[in-house]
C-alpha cells in the first residue's frame, strides 16, 4: 500500500487550528456591513507597520496591485496623453512574472538584471550595468523569503539617485542584519495570496514604506486618484482592500513568527537530510539573513525527469520559474536574447520547490527527503 501522497500545500491543515477565531472575526464584519475600508483595514495596516518597523502601512487589493500603485504614486505610469515613455524600471530576470508586468502595464520599460548564483536574487553588478538616463526605479525581489543584497543594491541607487520599490511578496518577517524586507528603499510591496507565509482567504496586498508622504499618495491612487471625494487630480485604480480579508489577517499574523520558525525547522531538516548529497543543490542562505522560506527551492540535475518521478512517487513539487522573464513571449519585443542572462537561466532550467509549509509532518518531511534522494541517486 502506497503512502499517502504529501502535499505542496495544505492550507486546511493551517485553517483547521484557527477556524472559529477567523469565522468569528468574518461574522462581525458581516454584521456590520462595512465590507470597503473601514476599521478592520486600518487596524492591519497598523499592526503590519508595526511588525515591519515602519511608519506607514497601505492595503490594497493585491501583491500586484501593491507594485503597480507604487510605480503609479512614484509617477512612473503613462497616460494615454503622454507623448514621452514614463522610463525604465530594473527588475531581476528570475522571478514571478508580476514584477515585470506591473512596470510594462504603467507604461514603463521593464529592464532585466541577473541574478546571484547563491542567493537567485538581483545582482548588485548586473543591476549598475543596466542603469541608463532613462533608469526611473529599481524593483529587487526578495526572493523564495530570503532578502536581496540590500546593501550593494541600495549603495548602488543612492549613487545614481534612484528610488528603490521592493517586491517582498514572498518575504514578509524576512530580514537582514536587522531590517526587515520592506523598509530598506522606498517602499516594500506585501503579497496576502492564500499561500504566502502570511496568506489571506483570497487576493490581497500592502504597500509599506517610510515616507508618510509617499503613503498618501498610495492611499490616493488605490482609490482612483480620488482626494477629496469625487475629485481627481490624476487617474488611479479600484486597489482597495476587502474589510473581510483584513479581518482574517488579523486573526492570522498573531501566529505568524511561530509559522516562519516551523518553516525554518523544515528547512534544517532538509538542508541536513541533503549535506552529503553532492548532486542536490540545497538553498544558501546569507549569513546576515533570516529566511522565512516561503518556498525551500534545490538545484536537482536532470530536473524535469527528476520532477515526474517524484510526483510519481507522492511527493508534489513545483517549479519555479521555468522561463525567466527576458524570454517570455510577451517581452520579445525588447530584444534580449538566449544567454543575456546566463545564470537566471541556469537556475530556471534546474530548480525546483520541495514541500516547506509549517504544518507538514515529521514522517513526510523524511518521505521528501527519502525519495529525492532516491531519484537523483539515479540520475
Amino acid at each position: 500500500m502506497q503512502d499517502n501522497p504529501v502535499p505542496l500545500f495544505d492550507l486546511k491543515r493551517q485553517y483547521s487550528k484557527i477556524r472559529e477565531e477567523v469565522r468569528a472575526a468574518f461574522d462581525e464584519v458581516l454584521d456590520s456591513q462595512m465590507m470597503i475600508g473601514g476599521a478592520k483595514v486600518a487596524e492591519i495596516e497598523e499592526k503590519i507597520a508595526k511588525y515591519l518597523n515602519v511608519k506607514a502601512a497601505v492595503a490594497v487589493s493585491s501583491g500586484t496591485d501593491a507594485l503597480l500603485a507604487a510605480l503609479m504614486a512614484k509617477g512612473i505610469y503613462r497616460s494615454p496623453l503622454d507623448t514621452d515613455n514614463a522610463g525604465e524600471v530594473i527588475v531581476p530576470a528570475f522571478t514571478f512574472f508580476a514584477t515585470a508586468g506591473c512596470v510594462w502595464r504603467a507604461g514603463a520599460v521593464p529592464v532585466f538584471a541577473d541574478i546571484e548564483e547563491d542567493s537567485f536574487n538581483m545582482s548588485a553588478e548586473s543591476l549598475e550595468k543596466a542603469i541608463t538616463p532613462r533608469t526611473k526605479a529599481i524593483m529587487p525581489v526578495h526572493l523564495f523569503g530570503q532578502c536581496a543584497n540590500m546593501d550593494a543594491i541600495m549603495e548602488v541607487a543612492n549613487r545614481h539617485g534612484i528610488p528603490v520599490i521592493e517586491d517582498c511578496a514572498q518575504a514578509i518577517g524576512a530580514s537582514r542584519k536587522g531590517v526587515k524586507a520592506g523598509a530598506f528603499g522606498l517602499c516594500g510591496c506585501l503579497s496576502f495570496f492564500p499561500t504566502k507565509n502570511l496568506g489571506g482567504f483570497g487576493d490581497g496586498g500592502m504597500v509599506v514604506t517610510n515616507d508618510e508622504s509617499f503613503a498618501e499618495e498610495v492611499a490616493r491612487v488605490r482609490n482612483h486618484g480620488m482626494q477629496p471625494k469625487y475629485f481627481h487630480r490624476s487617474v488611479g485604480g479600484n486597489f482597495r482592500l476587502d474589510a473581510l480579508q483584513a479581518a482574517g489577517l488579523l486573526k492570522k499574523l498573531p501566529h505568524l513568527d511561530s509559522w516562519h520558525e516551523a518553516r525554518r525547522a523544515n528547512a534544517a531538516f532538509y538542508d541536513a537530510a541533503f549535506a552529503c548529497e553532492p548532486k542536490i543543490l540545497t538553498p544558501k542562505i546569507a549569513r546576515e539573513n533570516y529566511s522565512v522560506y516561503n518556498q525551500y527551492v534545490v538545484r536537482v540535475p536532470n530536473r524535469d525527469k527528476c520532477l515526474q518521478e517524484l510526483r510519481a512517487r507522492g511527493v508534489n513539487c513545483e517549479i519555479y520559474y521555468p522561463l525567466p522573464l527576458h524570454k517570455q513571449e510577451c517581452f520579445a519585443k525588447l530584444g534580449y536574447k538566449d544567454g543575456d542572462f546566463p545564470v537566471a537561466e541556469r537556475v530556471a532550467a534546474d530548480c525546483m520547490a520541495l514541500p516547506i509549509f509549517p504544518e507538514l509532518e515529521k514522517s513526510e518531511l523524511e518521505k521528501v527527503a527519502r525519495e529525492l534522494k532516491a531519484v537523483v541517486s539515479g540520475m
